[in-house]
């Protein structure tokens, strides 16, 4: 396996007497794709936003080569792609993957591939905030891949899309997870996730109860609850939480 490029320590998170996130711990290799599971409610969005530095921890840390990396840096290790977001609205699709490429220093060299990937050409001239739900999440994605940061988070990345466009996307995201970039992404639907993830974390109520392979995984759930022969992820993840 490859070293871990990013080591989350000890995240925790509290709003009033709501804990949101306990002790959250996980790393996160370079080249995969990594699955945050859990069900609605169980702190996968208070989590990316924590860990990508827009809404400060009580608690925790992110790690890279044993040195800790600070709120105000973490922009140029993460971009994170929020759910449901619809930035600048009034302006279109072309308009947006263009800035993109010019004020973040994006990659070029794949722009056209990704609108052709996401199927963008169609409403390439479309303001964003005309768009349907799953052309807007397409476009987004698109944006999110063509960004410079080796690692991005993106929240609910499926949400929205038709079975054919969710497998048209997890083909595109899989193409571009390899050496230099790694995708960590939050996903509802434990089906999807099992189809594109390499390895997963279990988040349950803001805890983390399990991290790892399939495999690895039916394996804790074997020790943890003598729970034998599960090799099914949604299976898995119901013995572990």
């Amino acid at each position: 396996m490859e070293p871990a490029v990013v080591h989350v320590h000890n995240v925790s998170k509290r709003y009033g007497r709501l804990t949101a996130l306990s002790g959250v711990g996980f790393s996160i290799r370079p080249g995969e794709i990594l699955g945050l599971i859990g069900p609605n409610g169980s702190g996968k969005t208070t989590l990316f936003e924590c860990v990508a530095g827009v809404l400060p921890a009580d608690s925790g840390r992110v790690v890279v080569n044993d040195h800790r990396v600070a709120l105000r840096d973490r922009h140029s290790l993460l971009f994170y792609l929020p759910d449901a977001i619809q930035p600048w609205a009034s302006q279109t699709v072309r308009w947006s993957l263009d800035y993109a490429l010019r004020y973040f220093g994006g990659r070029a060299e794949l722009r056209d591939e990704l609108v052709r990937r996401f199927s963008l050409e169609s409403f390439l001239e479309s303001s964003i905030g005309t768009l349907s739900k799953g052309q807007r999440k397409r476009a987004l994605l698109a944006f999110g891949l063509l960004m410079p940061q080796p690692i991005l988070l993106a929240d609910e990345p499926f949400d929205g899309l038709d079975l054919r466009q969710t497998r048209e996307a997890a083909a595109a995201l899989r193409e571009h997870a390899f050496g230099s970039r790694t995708l960590f992404l939050s996903i509802h639907q434990i089906a999807d996730a099992a189809r594109i993830c390499d390895r997963f974390v279990l988040l349950s109520a803001g805890r983390v109860c399990g991290e790892g392979t399939l495999d690895e995984l039916a394996a804790l759930a074997a020790a943890r609850a003598g729970q034998q022969h599960l090799r099914d992820l949604e299976e898995v993840f119901l013995a572990l939480t």
